[in-house]
């Protein structure tokens, strides 16, 4: 059974950084590749939404939207761990981020689609002042 678990959440003003990390432990091996990895974010009320995915082997990434060019996903294999790395950062970011693990190594859709995603961390939580 795959868990993921995240950190790295906290408070920054607009404009700053902040890198979320998510540290998978028993996770399936596809020889050299590791599962497809999202990061999503829940604001209160509201459905969770699409960060970013990588794949397993990490040579493909996806972003929605308000995500690219401010936002990168990674994977560092070694360490078994996923980064999101959030620059540029607004108040509208402010959320619960959450990390997730599918069970292929090949993100199914070619964008984060929570559908995809079948087992969930406990969130980390982002706060951007003005």
């Amino acid at each position: 059974q795959v868990q993921v678990k995240e950190s790295g959440g906290g408070s920054v003003q607009a404009g700053g950084s902040l890198r979320l990390s998510c540290v998978i432990s028993d996770y399936i091996v596809f020889k050299d590749s590791r599962t497809c990895m999202g990061w999503f974010r829940q604001f209160p009320g509201k459905e969770r939404e699409g960060v970013a995915q990588i794949t397993g082997p990490g040579r493909s990434t996806y972003y929605s939207d308000f995500a690219k060019g401010r936002f990168t996903i990674s994977r560092v294999h070694a360490n078994d761990t996923v980064y999101l790395q959030m620059n540029q950062l607004r108040p509208e970011d402010s959320a619960m981020y959450y990390c997730a693990s599918s069970t292929e190594a090949w993100c199914r859709s070619n964008y984060p689609n929570s559908a995809d995603f079948g087992t969930w961390g406990q969130g980390t939580r982002v706060t951007v002042s003005a």
